[in-house]
């Protein structure tokens, strides 16, 4: 039995960002099953396309979805998917993102930049998000304030930072998102 009798709660999350930001890396230190990914090495072709500046080492990217299951409590279940971050993936991305209750969205200071299109077709979207910050070893660090300015976000929206590898890291920035989805519910529901 995949699932047990008990009632549980699913919830359909996107890890969004950028090409090479560490999507599929968090699923993979996320999901408590074994992760789907639909990983392809790099062509030629899509080199053409493809800003490879700041991940040379790129040799693979994610052609449709990651896809992982995480439990955070007995009866909340978090069903996540994670998108490509090319611009040429982006009907793709709007498929995916239909359904779900949020997204968490990783960036890279090295390029934050990277992450502007992303955080508008999120919000294009209308989801709520959080956003983590995945530290790189060569990552300049600034402080919260500034790039929360950089990234032009709203006062309510959680900004943390984590280590896409590591799975400790990526579940308190998974949780970081929920809280805020679940005080966006309670502020809704009393309205």
């Amino acid at each position: 039995m995949y699932l047990s009798n008990d009632s549980q709660t699913l919830v359909k999350i996107v890890v969004a960002g950028p090409f090479g930001v560490g999507k599929t890396t968090m699923i993979d230190a996320l999901s408590e099953t074994a992760p789907l990914h639909t990983e392809e090495v790099m062509t030629e072709a899509g080199a053409l396309v493809d800003d490879l500046a700041g991940v040379e080492h790129k040799r693979t990217t994610t052609v449709a979805i990651d896809f992982g299951r995480r439990t955070l409590s007995g009866d909340l279940v978090l069903y996540l998917f994670g998108t490509p971050g090319q611009r040429r993936f982006k009907p793709l991305w709007e498929d995916v993102a239909r359904g779900a209750l949020g997204a968490l969205v990783l960036v890279d200071t090295r390029r934050l930049g990277d992450s502007f299109e992303v955080i508008d077709m999120i919000e294009e979207q209308g989801l709520a998000y959080a956003v983590a910050v995945n530290v790189f070893p060569d990552t300049p660090d600034y402080p919260t304030d500034v790039l929360r300015d950089r990234l032009d976000l709203a006062e309510d929206t959680p900004l943390v930072e984590c280590d896409a590898r590591d799975t400790t890291s990526a579940i308190d920035a998974l949780i970081c998102l929920v809280s805020h989805l679940i005080a966006n519910s309670a502020l809704e529901a009393t309205t």
